[in-house]
């Protein structure tokens, strides 16, 4: 399970932020996550919670994740088509002469915080 030290990492860089901004605790975190990237959200979920629960600032931070669609380029035809549904080869010309353009990405897209500890306004870094 690669999911524990993808959550470690991404906690690190949370609290970095976090510190750089001077926010006492985070409230979400945003994680942009390609479709075919090989992380198991229901896996990342459990991480994140057994993880952030253990961090000063984010005991109670939710996290958030947006699923990026991988998308295919055919180098042949010039096409983009779904990658999930179609594979390597390129629907609309058979050739396999193809690559991923996105979908495979994992980005920290948004982090809110809460300024001060008993602060009413939210704050996105």
């Amino acid at each position: 399970m690669h999911e524990l030290g993808i959550v470690f990492h991404i906690i690190r860089t949370v609290e970095d932020v976090a510190q750089q901004n001077k926010a006492a605790r985070i409230r979400r975190v945003t994680l942009q996550l390609g479709e075919v990237s090989g992380v198991v959200e229901s896996y990342l979920q459990d991480c994140w919670k057994w993880a952030a629960a253990k961090s000063e600032i984010l005991p109670d931070a939710v996290l958030t994740v947006e699923i990026i669609p991988a998308v295919t380029l055919c180098e042949d035809c010039g096409q983009q088509y779904p990658t999930v549904q179609y594979g390597r080869t390129c629907p609309h010309c058979q050739s396999p002469h193809t690559h991923l353009v996105q979908g495979n990405e994992m980005l920290i897209k948004e982090v809110e915080a809460v300024e001060g500890d008993d602060a009413p306004n939210d704050t996105a870094l």
